[in-house]
């Protein structure tokens, strides 16, 4: 059985060794290198250039402009496109802007023969603009007379939704005698995804057909985007995308490939290669969303949910990338946690501003929609005087939950034995005794933090995924995924689903990591926690049809019928358990037969209808220093329900590094800005993520129920560690020192500032 083994990774060699290839290590050693020059501004137009100096660089080969380009928007968010035009992003960028959105706008590229006279001759370009207010929040981007950002959504809304839930009103559950009623203004800031590969593309052309390398998560949705850009048709694109050192969803975008693309058609099909700056990709490619939301809870004396109302507002930022996918994400979360008796109420704006675009990083917006339902739930539980974790196992969803707008389905329920499990291994109930009534400037508390996920993006978008397999001579098969690796242990995963299928063992299958959109099956990419869902389900089918020509072409040799075989670790064997054939004299003989020569091949689509529900839950115990405003986490334990795991040891690892982007989500990570909506810390020293230093003891602990529309009994693990970790430690802030921290991150002079506030802190001593 290979599926559940904890195999080693199946790239590890290739990694440590330095084997694998990335974009970097395969960029044609005479490629140009081009130099995007950015907006000192965050809005305004563009209406002119003096290029006089820059041009005067040596080796500079050509500078184009904004008004160069061709007059083509188009989109850049990764999602699946489709036939229907609702299911298509908006097409709201060019190749280079002259209306400046954002700080670090596109509005021009210096193409040179090397990086230092590119850069040289970027800093000489002279752009004369006329500059714009900046809108900094949405309440800024929807005030009446504010600019418009694009013409095509006044008012700077993108989408403003809502629904309603129940068959009562929130007014009429605060009516229930006893009710107790919390409200508030919550908010967490916009982060960055800081993967250790570089945004990076570089395009040639050879004949008609242009090829772009890229460190993408998306290489069939860059093949689109950029024809479209182009205006070409798409086949004349071809997307390779080797090894790749990490996207988190940032990655998910169309970033610079259209533009290397444009380029090398400009200049007679040459390399041209384009590689951002580390400042470059904090301030100027994606964020994760800022939220700003105002919302109520009631419940009834005895801890039942009655009723909540949510209003969020998704700062997007200057282009629509994922647009309001995000904030529907988040709100959808939460609906699908808990059960309101009476009704819920939920509206959301996304908002055009000129921050730097907002897209997809992990856990696509439910981070930001578990933070804002957990920190809620919490401070409903402390209103009421009940302990959390009774609360939401009296108050969450139920196993069999459908959710009532989109139909996915909680089709196995393991959320229960997630939060016992939680229970156990924090010790919860001994410590919320032991942590009660603390007094001093060092305190303690444990908090929690529940979660669901879906595994795929069904029904919103399209699910489609392909696999093609080779039966070889001496009895291996090669995989080819359209599906991405990108770091997170897919083509292992893919793997071990092959081999099972087949009945080969693991060291007998090839898996091709390089995707070639010319030669690598369809697959829309790595994104939304899809990949073991649905692209292992085309791998599951495609193993299994290759099972069966393996089975069927040695019945023919053996003059016996496919029945009557299986196939065990390589060997064919029959209904007595001999072995009668090995797949490689199979594969062998329908190579090289004189007499019936069929090359064995399998190649299957899955279209997937179906999505299901991942759960789980983070338990966190802290330490607070009241005095210096510092929050030390002792220990950080996540429960989760992927179903069955398909390698036990890869899934432990993904948990401890989602687990890590929580941890810097709550206490330290943030985009700032000044007025103007310029970064000021777009660099890794000012942004500050964790070191191993920060980092606690992390502990994933799982809880395996079978999904039935998994492949193998598995759903969603890749985003879902991210989720939970970030309220769990504000939920024990509000354990350890009772004061409701309504924002992230939880930054000292945050914390001190409400700990003097809640009269916890003396004078200036305390500062």
């Amino acid at each position: 059985m290979a599926v559940g083994q904890s195999i080693p990774r199946v790239d590890a060699f290739a990694k440590v060794t330095g084997e694998a290839k990335y974009t970097a290590d395969l960029v044609p050693a005479n490629a140009y290198v081009a130099k995007i020059v950015r907006a000192p501004v965050a809005s305004g137009w563009v209406r002119g250039f003096d290029l006089t100096k820059a041009q005067a660089v040596p080796g500079v080969v050509r500078i184009f402009t904004c008004f160069d380009v061709p007059d083509i928007q188009f989109p850049t968010a990764g999602h699946p496109w489709s036939t229907v035009p609702s299911h298509q992003d908006i097409c709201d960028r060019k190749l280079l802007n002259a209306h400046i959105r954002v700080w670090g706008d596109e509005i021009a590229v210096v193409v040179a023969r090397d990086r230092i006279s590119a850069e040289r001759a970027a800093r000489l370009v002279k752009a004369d603009i006329e500059v714009l207010p900046a809108l900094s929040t949405p309440d800024e981007a929807m005030a009446p007379g504010a600019p418009c950002l694009h013409e095509e959504k006044p008012g700077n809304v993108i989408v403003h939704s809502q629904f309603h839930l129940g068959d009562g009103t929130f007014d009429e559950a605060a009516a229930t005698p006893g009710a107790v009623v919390v409200s508030g203004h919550y908010s967490v800031p916009a982060v960055q995804h800081c993967h250790m590969e570089p945004v990076h593309s570089f395009a040639y052309m050879e004949g008609q057909k242009i090829t772009v390398v890229s460190s993408t998560q998306i290489p069939h949705i860059v093949r689109r985007v950029c024809g479209q850009a182009l205006g070409i048709p798409w086949s004349r694109v071809r997307v390779i995308k080797p090894y790749m050192g990490g996207g988190f969803g940032n990655k998910q975008d169309v970033l610079v490939e259209p533009l290397a693309a444009w380029l090398t058609t400009q200049l007679g099909g040459h390399a041209v290669n384009i590689e951002l700056s580390r400042e470059e990709i904090l301030g100027c490619t994606r964020t994760r969303h800022a939220f700003d939301w105002d919302v109520q809870a009631v419940a009834s004396p005895d801890g039942t949910l009655l009723a909540r109302t949510y209003c969020a507002k998704s700062n997007q930022g200057g282009y629509a990338s994922h647009g309001h996918a995000i904030a529907a994400n988040a709100a959808n979360v939460f609906k699908q946690c808990y059960r309101d008796r009476v009704s819920l109420d939920s509206e959301s704006y996304t908002v055009y501003t000129n921050r730097p675009t907002a897209g997809a990083m992990r856990g696509y917006g439910i981070p930001q929609g578990c933070f804002i339902t957990e920190a809620l739930t919490d401070d409903l539980a402390y209103a009421l005087g009940m302990d959390p974790l009774e609360f939401r196992l009296k108050n969450c969803v139920q196993a069999g939950y459908v959710d009532p707008h989109n139909g996915i389905t909680m089709h196995a329920y393991g959320l229960d034995q997630v939060l016992e499990k939680g229970r156990a291994a924090i010790d919860w109930d001994a410590k919320r005794r032991l942590y009660q009534n603390q007094t001093g400037d060092r305190r303690r508390g444990v908090g929690m933090a529940l979660f669901t996920y879906k595994s795929n993006v069904y029904p919103i978008s399209l699910e489609t995924a392909s696999c093609r397999m080779m039966l070889h001579e001496d009895g291996r098969v090669t995989v080819q995924m359209g599906a991405t690796e990108i770091g997170q242990g897919a083509d292992t995963v893919f793997t071990q689903m092959a081999a099972e299928a087949i009945g080969l063992p693991v060291d007998a299958i090839d898996i091709q990591t390089v995707q070639d959109t010319d030669v690598s099956p369809f697959d829309t990419g790595a994104y939304a926690s899809r990949q073991t869902y649905v692209s292992g389900m085309a791998c599951k089918m495609t193993g299994e049809s290759l099972r069966g020509k393996i089975l069927d072409y040695a019945a023919g040799m053996l003059e016996r019928s496919a029945e009557s075989l299986t196939i065990t670790d390589g060997q064919i064997v029959d209904e007595t358990g001999q072995t009668v054939l090995t797949v490689a004299d199979v594969g062998m003989e329908s190579c090289y037969s004189l007499t019936n020569s069929r090359h064995l091949t399998a190649e299957e689509t899955y279209h997937c209808e179906q999505n299901t529900f991942a759960t789980g839950a983070c338990f966190a115990e802290i330490e607070v220093d009241l005095a210096l405003g510092q929050i030390h986490v002792l220990r950080l334990v996540n429960v989760h329900d992927s179903g069955r795991l398909i390698n036990p040891k890869l899934a432990e690892s993904q948990v401890h590094g989602g687990m890590s982007m929580g941890l810097g989500y709550a206490l330290s990570e943030e985009m700032l800005f000044d007025d103007a909506c310029k970064p000021l810390n777009a660099n890794l020293l000012d942004y500050k993520i964790p070191t191993a230093m920060d980092t606690p003891k992390l502990e994933a602990l799982f809880v395996e129920v079978d999904d039935p529309t998994g492949p193998y009994g598995n759903k969603a693990l890749g985003e879902p560690p991210a989720i939970p970790v970030a309220p769990a430690i504000r939920n024990a802030l509000l354990h350890a020192t009772g004061v409701s921290v309504h924002s992230l991150p939880l930054t000292p002079q945050k914390l001190i500032e409400h700990f003097r506030a809640a009269g916890l802190l003396g004078g200036e001593d305390h500062v």
